[in-house]
């Protein structure tokens, strides 16, 4: 068997490894069934060779390409000491702008701020069946913004996911500020998920002994931007509304309306329903400020709804009291209604309030950022900053 060493060497200098000339007519764009993947996107065995998979993306698709000139004789069998060792420099040669500095995880009943460390039993049903309902939670100057109303609605997408709780409501919240204060992050986002737990491969979850709650605080480098942006109408077909009013772990339509968007050079897809309403944003809500200067929202019976955006409507009840707005509104709207708003927002914990200033090929009002969209944001951001306690958990470092 080839030598732990000689796996971590470049290809150039490992005896294990052949080069062959590359035949480029050789190139898939189609993968076999029969392969396992050893990277993210990197290489696979298949019938005991390895081979150098590249990424080709176009505007339109995204193909695995299938590189021949590596062949690998054999691969090591590790113990579980050199498998951590791999986790850990595995996770220090990745490069992004999110560090992870703290998980909890019932399965190992502690916290753990060793980003190698943070994983998940592939048995767990949340892995390999989706079966897992998700929050987030926005941190900020060391608060909490929003926690008991995320927890509420992570309990209720559980209920309707048929998940049960490893713990009482009380004990998942102090798990996830304890989680939090350990990070030491004074700014970022907590993200924390319920799952029927590990137990076997089969689809029934009757063999997931406990379930489980798994928690994370990512701090994002990522500068924060107000500027406007553009939304396309998506064509993923937008999910039941049994499945899109809780916040399960099944976000392949999202994460496709989103990749559409991108690839057409927009910020973010704009799902309708069933009935040809406006629904939702792939992982935001949306809003409109008609030209009644009235903002209007489409109702919640069959979106998600957000925590973010009821804040926003409840905030904007002073707006109307200031004479800066004439209404308040959640019903129905439609494509018309909306592409014909004096301003266009996105609402999320992530995004807080974003200006859309084109949706499609439709102009937004001016194609400017909307003066009340910008009026709301800083009502979320004081809100986060020195808004009441019921909104706002203090975190103890």
């Amino acid at each position: 068997m080839a030598s732990l060493q000689s796996f971590s060497k470049p290809v150039s200098q490992n005896p294990h490894i052949t080069r062959k000339p590359v035949d480029h007519s050789l190139s898939l764009s189609l993968i076999p069934r029969n392969l396992a993947f050893l990277g993210p996107g990197l290489r696979f065995i298949h019938h005991g060779s390895a081979k150098e998979m590249k990424i080709i993306r176009s505007s339109k698709r995204t193909e695995a390409v299938t590189d021949y000139s590596i062949q690998v004789s054999d691969v090591p069998l590790l113990t579980c000491s050199e498998a951590m060792e791999r986790l850990k420099t595995n996770r220090e040669n990745q490069k992004g702008t999110q560090e992870f500095l703290a998980m909890y995880s019932s399965i190992f009943g502690g916290i753990t701020t060793d980003p190698s460390a943070m994983v998940i039993p592939i048995d767990d049903h949340m892995v390999h069946r989706g079966h897992g309902v998700f929050d987030t939670a926005a941190i900020r100057d060391g608060y909490l913004y929003e926690l008991d109303q995320h927890i509420d609605r992570i309990l209720r997408s559980a209920s309707m996911a048929k998940i049960g709780l490893p713990f009482d409501r009380e004990s998942i919240r102090k798990i996830l500020i304890q989680t939090v204060s350990a990070s030491k992050c004074k700014t970022g986002s907590l993200r924390y998920w319920l799952s029927a737990g590990p137990g076997d491969f089969q689809l029934s979850p009757s063999a997931c002994n406990q379930p489980a709650l798994y928690a994370i605080v990512v701090q994002d480098k990522s500068p924060f931007s107000s500027k406007g942006v553009k939304v396309v109408t998506s064509s993923i077909p937008i999910k039941p509304p049994q499945f899109a009013v809780m916040k399960s772990v099944n976000y392949l339509p999202n994460v496709l309306s989103k990749m559409e968007a991108e690839e057409k050079g927009t910020f973010a897809a704009i799902w309708l329903d069933g009935d040809g309403f406006i629904a939702e944003g792939p992982n935001m809500n949306v809003a409109f400020v008609t030209k009644d200067k009235e903002l209007l929202m489409p109702q919640f019976d069959k979106i998600l709804s957000g925590c973010t955006a009821k804040r926003v409507l409840a905030l904007a009840e002073g707006l109307v009291k200031e004479g800066k707005l004439q209404g308040v509104r959640v019903e129905n709207v439609t494509v018309e209604e909306g592409k014909k708003a004096d301003e266009m927002m996105l609402i999320g914990s992530g995004i807080l309030v974003r200006p859309i200033v084109q949706w499609d090929e439709q102009i937004i009002g001016d194609g400017k950022e909307g003066p009340l969209t910008q009026i709301l944001l800083n009502l979320i951001i004081k809100d986060m900053e020195s808004g009441p306690l019921t909104v706002r958990t203090p975190i103890p470092y």
